[in-house]
């Protein structure tokens, strides 16, 4: 069975997807009709508990890396980009082109690029920290503005920087 629940969260709720073998999705809940499995049913899991736990925890400042079984599906490339996003630290950006590089692929980037933007399991496998090479905050199924405050939490949390780095930015939208 897949099941399924929706949770507040700041920014805005997350759907949270267990598909019987881990975590299979984590979406931003937009007006959109929620993008669920045909067959999945809403009911809370203990997996499903312990992705609202850690998310809750990731959003206070208090987690930095996730401990939930995950079940990804996806071509051999892009489950390679998605363990990369995994393995880029809390608070640090990397480039389309670094990532590229990192899954073996330098020219790769585009492609890079697609397989980050089909990644089912939003801030798990973090893929809001992937940026532009000139450093522009592009690309992101949640929006930007989602993006730049996901990134903003995580550098206020790790010390990086002492204010908002986009502070101005969340004031105007």
């Amino acid at each position: 069975m897949i099941y399924y629940l929706v949770h507040p969260m700041p920014l805005r709720p997350l759907l949270i997807v267990d598909s019987g073998r881990g975590i299979s999705q984590i979406d931003f809940v937009t007006d959109d009709p929620l993008p669920l499995p045909p067959d999945a049913t809403e009911r809370v899991t203990p997996l499903l508990q312990r992705a609202v736990t850690q998310l809750t925890e990731y959003f206070a400042g208090c987690r930095r890396v996730f401990d939930l079984p995950l079940d990804e599906r996806g071509t051999p490339f892009q489950l390679r980009v998605w363990a990369a996003l995994r393995r880029i630290p809390y608070g640090v950006t990397w480039s389309y082109k670094q990532l590229a590089a990192e899954v073996g692929s330098p020219r790769g980037f585009r492609a890079v690029g697609m397989a980050n933007h089909c990644n089912p399991i939003s801030i798990v496998t973090p893929c809001h920290r992937v940026i532009g090479a000139n450093g522009a905050l592009v690309g992101y199924a949640g929006g930007i503005d989602i993006k730049r405050a996901l990134l903003d939490l995580e550098m206020r949390f790790s010390g990086r920087l002492s204010q908002s780095l986009f502070a101005d930015d969340l004031e105007k939208s």
